[in-house]
């Protein structure tokens, strides 16, 4: 590892996750794939077709819902990967976990899961739920100008939302919610 993962995986280790627990709600789970490019970190995302069911055409991280051979959720997050981008598990180095996050309009729970994957790397999109791999330098959405956010009326309590832009393409959601907190924990460990 570079300089930098081991501060970030020990940022992530130290802190205490949040849980959601509620029998209602769908446990999923998200991978936050990183990586180093010409110098820089960059996220991966995936933009969703029109064809499935939920979040038509948003950009969100590779994952789904929990599935009944899923011994964990990390087991969820990397099997998604797998199966919408065509990530090998045992290419991922799993840095660490966000705290859960509910969407605000599918009943889900997710649990984000970072990890390091390799670069260059031969991705293969399914086309059914994945339409394309979106990159995004972390600098870009660092940038104050590329990002914005608003407080909204949800369940009748204020809740923080959070837009990050990028060429011409909006991070919103439960995937910006996920977005800004880890930002904030990779700031602290560039920092650090």
């Amino acid at each position: 590892m570079r300089a930098m993962e081991p501060r970030l995986k020990q940022a992530l280790s130290r802190r205490q996750k949040q849980r959601i627990t509620d029998a209602g709600l769908v446990p999923s789970a998200v991978l936050v794939p990183i990586y180093r490019r010409d110098g820089q970190y960059c996220v991966l995302f995936t933009q969703r077709t029109e064809r499935v069911k939920e979040h038509k055409g948003q950009i969100s991280f590779p994952g789904g819902a929990r599935q009944e051979g899923d011994k964990t959720l990390l087991d969820t997050a990397l099997r998604e990967s797998a199966e919408e981008i065509g990530l090998a598990p045992s290419e991922v180095e799993v840095l660490g976990e966000l705290d859960d996050t509910l969407t605000a309009t599918s009943n889900y729970v997710i649990s984000p899961f970072v990890g390091l994957i390799p670069w260059p790397y031969q991705f293969k999109v399914d086309g059914w739920e994945t339409e394309e791999i979106i990159e995004v330098p972390i600098s870009a959405l660092m940038d104050k100008d590329s990002r914005r956010q608003e407080t909204e009326i949800i369940g009748g309590r204020a809740v923080t939302s959070y837009f990050y832009h990028y060429q011409g393409k909006i991070i919103w959601g439960a995937t910006a919610r996920i977005l800004h907190q880890f930002l904030g924990i990779f700031t602290r460990a560039m920092e650090g």
